[in-house]
């Protein structure tokens, strides 16, 4: 799909899944060849959403969401507490928590409206709520909500440096810095078009800009622009190895290695279709392609070491020091690598 035509679209959505929703369901016997298994944990379905929250399901390529056809709750993004492993579930207003040692059910909390973005900060876990322009703050321990705080126009992306959470607003095309201890507003910042992911590295926040094809610093003590880097098509998550950023390339099929130090370009390396989420675990990155129903894991030179099977659409992916857990937007589950889990759906 070329740039041009997302673009129009986005006016109507605010994520993208392209294609992939239509594919078959995760099956043993459809996996990607080279793909070994992975445990999927449903996550519920259950009543279809409206047609208003369906305008917020990650599609570019159909009018119609295979999520809201289904019931699904579009889950999207998916973070590790230290013992839960929390999901966003856009389409039912609400994240879920499972526990890590075993993926039964821990809870299911109200959020805002189509939530689709997750951070740990210290015990509390943030939640950006594309569709009410806000986040919301949760106790981790019971899920408790101890504060709601205005940002800007469909907040989608989360990042902390430690003491600020980091907030970037896909339909304003700025960040917003809130204080963590309170959620005071300290303020806001101009990036580039259609911000998504956020990472903190260096004493910096860096954005990358879907639309633009860049990736922007800034300095987290003030919020000065330090530069932009130009990255593949589609700049979609951001990590960090601790020395470099990573970027998905979300149309490029590909993740770029930039030098935190200047933002040069180390190197572009080949994936899967439409990587979204990306994840290191202290020695490999971990790649969610989306359009291809996998987990890649991929060595800080660039290469592929291992294809994992996936439900549908998996779009955010985390690791929890032992395992990996991807979030299935289209099968309104989570798979995992936990051998353990996965035994019982979760309600």
């Amino acid at each position: 799909m070329k740039k041009s035509s997302f673009g129009t679209r986005v006016l109507f959505v605010s994520v993208f899944l392209l294609v992939i929703l239509a594919l078959a369901p995760f099956s043993p016997a459809l996996m990607q060849e080279g793909a070994q298994p992975t445990n999927q944990i449903s996550l519920g379905g259950g009543v279809a959403p409206s047609s208003a929250d369906a305008m917020v399901a990650p599609t570019s390529s159909s009018s119609t969401t295979a999520a809201a056809e289904e019931g699904g709750g579009g889950p999207e993004t998916v973070v590790f507490d230290g013992t839960y492993i929390w999901v966003t579930r856009q389409f039912r207003n609400s994240v879920v928590r499972l526990r890590a040692s075993d993926g039964l059910s821990a809870g299911s909390f109200a959020v805002g409206k189509s939530p689709v973005a997750l951070i740990v900060v210290g015990k509390s876990v943030w939640v950006a709520s594309l569709g009410s322009n806000s986040v919301t703050k949760l106790r981790a321990s019971d899920g408790a909500l101890l504060g709601t705080y205005g940002v800007g126009n469909s907040p989608g992306g989360l990042a902390s440096d430690g003491t600020n959470v980091w907030v970037a607003n896909r339909g304003s095309n700025n960040v917003t810095k809130l204080r963590a201890s309170d959620g005071v507003k300290l303020g806001t910042y101009a990036v580039g078009r259609r911000p998504m992911g956020v990472a903190i590295l260096g004493g910096n926040v860096w954005v990358a800009n879907n639309l633009d094809d860049t990736v922007i610093k800034l300095r987290a003590s003030d919020g000065v622009n330090l530069g932009a880097s130009a990255v593949g098509d589609g700049p979609f998550g951001l990590a960090s190895d601790g020395t470099n950023l990573w970027v998905t390339n979300f149309f490029g099929k590909s993740l770029t290695k930039l030098r935190a130090a200047d933002g040069v370009v180390i190197g572009t390396y080949t994936v899967g279709h439409d990587p979204a989420g990306i994840v290191f675990d202290g020695t490999s990155l971990w790649v969610a392609n989306s359009g291809e129903n996998t987990v890649m894991r991929v060595d800080t030179s660039g290469l592929i070491l291992a294809k994992y099977s996936t439900g549908k659409g998996p779009f955010g992916v985390a690791f929890d020091g032992t395992y990996v857990w991807a979030a299935n937007f289209g099968s309104d589950s989570v798979s995992t690598s936990n051998t353990v889990a996965g035994t019982a759906p979760v309600q």
